[in-house]
């Protein structure tokens, strides 16, 4: 069961960072989160530990006990990415999420320019999405070119990276949304479907600082194919949603 609620202020803003085998990421992450909000947003810091074999669990104890805004929830066997990140919306006290990857790959100092432009963007904005420019890697530049490609023709979701972990939405549109395995990788097609606008932010991609992928290429190309089909289906469905009032 997650954790109780820690007795601190109500957050503006609640980051959620799923985790799986980070031990050696998550104390220089967590430093970076803090430079990047502390004395902006009144915030607090979700991760989620998707079944870690290492020592991610003690290191996030250790660093809970120091930091009274962090939060530890635990799966106890991996669950995939999207169960992760739905795992930490669903405990968030704040209003708005921000959510990156935990390998550090994500530059937190952009987390400021997403709620920037989300706090910019009207009265019917839901999501602001970091877009990746520089990415390091050739096959890896390759793959996700591929695979936006295809989904950017078949949703056409406006959107040229729907896989950057760099994101800041509303919590109750969030979980308002169906639930499948890899939602977090169409977000702009599932908030476009439901009436939202979005915001879009150039974000710098920066090399893994230690460790390996945790969730491969498996996982986000083949199997993305179904849920693409999944997604088409959703949008497809979609009927108008009513606005209702009671006539007194």
């Amino acid at each position: 069961m997650p954790e109780t609620t820690p007795a601190t202020p109500t957050p503006a803003v609640s980051v959620v960072v799923p985790v799986r085998n980070e031990a050696d990421n998550v104390r220089r992450l967590t430093d970076e989160i803090a430079a990047a909000l502390n004395g902006r947003w009144n915030f607090e810091l979700i991760y989620v530990n998707d079944g870690s074999a290492d020592t991610t669990e003690q290191v996030l104890t250790a660093l809970k006990s120091e930091r009274p805004y962090l939060r530890q929830i635990k799966h106890a066997m991996s669950c995939g990415q999207s169960a992760a990140v739905r795992s930490g919306v669903a405990v968030a006290r704040a209003p708005l999420v921000a959510t990156l990857d935990g390998d550090g790959q994500n530059d937190p100092s952009f987390i400021p320019a997403l709620l920037h432009a989300f706090e910019q963007g009207g009265a019917r904005i839901g999501l602001a999405a970091g877009q990746r420019v520089g990415r390091f890697g050739a096959y890896k530049k390759f793959q996700s070119h591929v695979a936006n490609g295809v989904r950017s023709a078949i949703l056409h979701d406006g959107t040229r990276d729907s896989g950057c972990g760099l994101k800041v939405f509303r919590r109750d549109a969030f979980l308002a949304l169906p639930y499948f395995d890899a939602l977090h990788r169409f977000l702009p097609a599932l908030f476009r479907r439901d009436g939202y606008t979005i915001a879009y932010v150039d974000v710098i991609d920066r090399p893994r600082h230690a460790g390996r992928s945790n969730y491969g290429l498996w996982d986000r190309l083949w199997i993305g194919i179904l849920d693409l089909a999944g997604v088409w289906w959703l949008v497809r469905r979609r009927k108008r949603v009513p606005q209702a009032t009671e006539i007194r």
